[in-house]
């Protein structure tokens, strides 16, 4: 069972998912946590990382993972926070997206810079990748 937590995407990779026949024996749950609020809540995304790293960070990333993972009957979780557009600035341009993929075993996170190619391109890149980064955790559980 798969969970996903969402921010830039808005739960686009949730829609994906469940545009598979079956997808209820894949898909547990899906939180969109579009605001700070919302991840602290829901994933329980500490304050503190968002203060010092901010929400498009590796480290939320992670914590999101972790959250959506042990909020969930999921095996695995996906996160994924970033800049969409338009918008962004010299240190989180846009399209930085960063993911975070968590199993029992662990959580790897990882950050793409897709680049201003506009809100819809970036967004549709990153839930591109999210299915991208679940097929490799299914590939290799043990993280």
């Amino acid at each position: 069972m798969v969970a996903c937590a969402e921010s830039c995407t808005g739960g686009m990779l949730a829609a994906a998912l469940t545009d598979l026949p079956g997808s209820s024996a894949l898909l547990d749950r899906g939180f969109v946590t579009y605001t700070n609020a919302a991840k602290v809540t829901m994933l329980d995304v500490r304050q503190e990382t968002l203060a010092k790293f901010g929400a498009v960070s590796e480290q939320v990333a992670k914590e999101m993972a972790a959250g959506a993972l042990a909020h969930s009957d999921a095996q695995i979780a996906v996160s994924i926070t970033g800049i969409a557009g338009p918008g962004g600035s010299e240190h989180k341009p846009e399209g930085r997206v960063c993911f975070g993929l968590a199993t029992p075993s662990g959580i790897e996170t990882e950050t793409v810079e897709f680049g201003p190619q506009g809100r819809d391109a970036v967004r549709l890149a990153a839930r591109d990748h999210a299915l991208t980064l679940l097929l490799r955790g299914y590939a290799k559980p043990a993280l």
